[in-house]
C-alpha cells in the first residue's frame, strides 16, 4: 500500500512516561497509520521533522473496552511507533 508522508504520521503521543524519556533520551512516540512499516515510519519522520532518526519500535495497542450510557463498546485498535533519535536531535511536539 501507498502512503503519503502526512498520512503515516497521524499525531505525537503525549503522556508523561513519554515525555520524561524524551528528557533523559531523545524518544518519541507517535500514532501513525496501521499499514505502515518501520522502513515508511522512519523516512517519513526524517521529511517531515528534519532529524536523525536510529531506532524505530512499532507496537499495535488493542482498543478498550468502555460503557457510555449503559451501552457498551469498544475504541479503535491502533499503531504506536517510539522512534529514537540521533544524540543531540530533538523535536517540538508540544507546539
Amino acid at each position: 500500500m501507498k502512503l503519503h508522508l502526512n498520512d503515516i504520521i497521524l499525531e505525537p503521543v503525549i503522556t508523561e512516561k513519554i515525555l520524561k524519556t524524551t528528557g533523559e533520551t531523545a524518544k518519541y512516540a507517535f500514532r501513525v497509520h496501521p499499514a505502515s512499516n518501520k522502513k515508511q515510519i522512519k523516512s517519513a519522520i526524517e521529511k517531515v521533522f528534519n532529524v536523525h532518526v536510529t531506532k524505530v519500535n512499532v507496537m499495535n495497542v488493542g482498543g478498550k473496552w468502555k460503557r457510555v450510557r449503559h451501552q457498551a463498546g469498544q475504541t479503535p485498535d491502533w499503531k504506536k511507533a517510539i522512534l529514537t533519535l540521533k544524540k543531540g536531535e530533538k523535536i517540538d511536539v508540544t507546539a
